[in-house]
């Protein structure tokens, strides 16, 4: 199907250079394999390079939105889709048996990294019918309101600098030699809503993000704004550690929610406690 439609791109002898214009004359027809969802695909395209700007096209490759990876975005959605459900290294190992093409579970990692960019707390969050009728199905048979808990909490992770991102321009020699870098720590800020049923929880929302107190702040103005906690039918409890960043915020959106400190920082605290009593 490709040879029939696109032959003319197939036989080009020139182009010009999408920087400088220059006129670029078709090198050797250049071999590329590229794996989709309904297998392998083995194309041969004309390759131009242009000496000025250091920089190499196949035209046929943007004509048919190819990605410069061996596996293309039918693919990495697929496995992004994957890893949303399950651990990245359960989930790189379902995706080969399924598929039976092998992704690592760092490469999981960055294409469901990349599937996400963009996204904010209210585009994963459920509609408020949804919420409804959660609400509604956990109140069933119950005198009292159910509760519903949000749990506002932060964590320091790992993270790998920008300039250790991607590709390095040059030869290929050139590529594998990557500066050195070391990971910086960064606080990643998150929340999660359930509701309590018995002995067992109601999965709501959950966002964890790299974000700093204010941004957080955001997030949670939004989540009020767009009615995703129906205060009228449940009793609001929040339950964090004692961080005032998070009080603060607590204190100013949900001034009449129930407010707990979690029970592992309760009983750091408790010697404390006593012995200023």
């Amino acid at each position: 199907m490709i040879e029939h439609t696109y032959q003319e791109e197939q036989r080009r002898q020139s182009l010009p250079c999408a920087t400088c214009a220059h006129r670029l004359r078709a090198r050797p027809v250049v071999a590329r394999t590229v794996e989709t969802m309904i297998g392998a695909i083995e194309l041969a395209r004309p390759y131009f390079y242009c000496r000025h700007c250091h920089r190499g096209r196949s035209p046929l490759d943007e004509v048919l939105g190819l990605y410069e990876g061996r596996l293309q975005l039918d693919v990495q959605q697929a496995a992004a889709d994957l890893a949303i459900e399950l651990p990245f290294d359960t989930a790189a190992t379902q995706f080969e048996r399924l598929s039976g093409m092998s992704v690592s579970s760092e490469r999981l990692h960055t294409y469901t990294n990349r599937v996400a960019a963009g996204l904010s707390l209210l585009d994963v969050a459920p509609s408020r019918e949804e919420i409804d009728r959660r609400v509604a199905q956990v109140a069933q048979g119950s005198f009292r309101r159910p509760v519903l808990v949000l749990g506002i909490d932060g964590a320091y992770v790992p993270s790998r600098p920008e300039s250790a991102r991607g590709r390095r321009p040059g030869q290929a020699h050139q590529r594998a030699r990557r500066a050195r870098w070391k990971h910086e720590w960064r606080e990643a800020k998150g929340v999660r809503l359930y509701l309590l049923d018995g002995d067992r929880i109601v999965h709501v929302l959950s966002w964890h993000q790299v974000q700093n107190e204010h941004e957080l702040g955001e997030a949670l103005q939004k989540v009020k704004e767009a009615g995703l906690i129906p205060a009228e039918t449940v009793r609001l409890c929040v339950i964090c550690d004692g961080a005032e960043w998070i009080w603060k915020h607590v204190q100013a959106l949900f001034p009449h929610a129930r407010q707990v400190l979690d029970y592992y920082h309760c009983s750091e605290s408790l010697h404390q406690m006593a012995k200023a009593q």
